[in-house]
């Protein structure tokens, strides 16, 4: 496996390469990450994945410093995963000045996520064109679990003429059904045998709409009294349309169920797809 910090570097490995397939990463890499770089594979000659924590996408107190960082495990797991070339930029190589063009993401972008992580989407679409121009890969891989960002930049590669196949990886799961991530390190023991309840929790709500209800906000409110009663504190438990994220219409059937809630200092996401019966 190839390593280059910069840009020239990178461009230069990158001639006559076939057809590029690029995992964008922050490290820390988990079986959900390699998952990602296996599949890439399939999809054309060359896999590059590139690890950079972006500061951009990072709230003023959020974990930005104390991110996991373990560069050398990575690069291990990435020769593993038959990744052909690594692209591991410092800050200075990816803003060798202050980044003032931005991105902006439609209004999605202040909802779910984005309410409590106020500028993430913008910091997320930044680095990530910026990525894509400096890769120029022809398909990208995200995977699921990041549902509302895997949307977003599906749609800005799309309304921007990006010519890039943007293609979603299914969430790797541990065997109790807890999404991996690289924030599940910070789970203390006795929080991580519980952490599994979010996907309960998610699987309950799936099972009540197939069932055929549709009281979708006494739903969420019930998933959200669950989880803080057993010592969560739930920023929200969202029935949406998979297509927009936009809150259900009457006859709307395919359906997602998102969460995100915090189980001491790690904040867990996960998220469900569902079709409701069409009755």
């Amino acid at each position: 496996m190839q390593i280059h910090a910069t840009v020239s570097e990178l461009r230069h490995a990158l001639k006559q390469r076939g057809r590029i397939v690029f995992v964008p990463t922050m490290g820390n890499l988990h079986a959900g990450h390699l998952s990602l770089m296996r599949q890439a594979r399939s999809h054309g000659d060359t896999v590059v994945a590139s690890i950079f924590v972006n500061r951009l996408q990072f709230g003023p107190h959020e974990d930005f410093d104390s991110y996991p960082r373990t560069f050398e495990a990575d690069c291990a797991h990435l020769r593993e995963a038959a990744v052909d070339i690594l692209f591991a930029p410092t800050e200075a190589d990816l803003y060798p000045e202050p980044q003032q063009y931005h991105v902006d993401p439609p209004p999605i972008q202040s909802q779910l996520e984005g309410e409590f992580r106020p500028g993430h989407f913008r910091g997320v679409a930044t680095v990530v064109l910026k990525l894509f121009n400096i890769v120029q890969p022809h398909a990208a891989l995200f995977g699921k679990k990041d549902y509302q960002q895997l949307m977003i930049l599906r749609n800005m590669v799309r309304q921007l003429a990006l010519p890039i196949e943007i293609i979603g990886g299914e969430i790797v799961r541990a065997e109790d059904g807890l999404a991996l991530s690289s924030r599940n390190a910070y789970l203390k023991a006795e929080e991580r045998a519980e952490a599994a309840r979010l996907n309960r929790v998610l699987h309950q709500i799936k099972a009540a709409i197939q069932a055929g209800r549709r009281d979708f906000s006494q739903l969420e409110r019930d998933a959200m009294a669950e989880l803080d009663a057993h010592g969560w504190k739930t920023d929200y438990v969202a029935i949406r349309r998979q297509a927009d994220l936009q809150e259900p219409q009457p006859g709307d059937r395919t359906l997602v169920i998102l969460a995100a809630s915090r189980l001491g200092t790690p904040r867990l996401i996960d998220n469900l797809e569902v079709i409701a019966d069409s009755a």
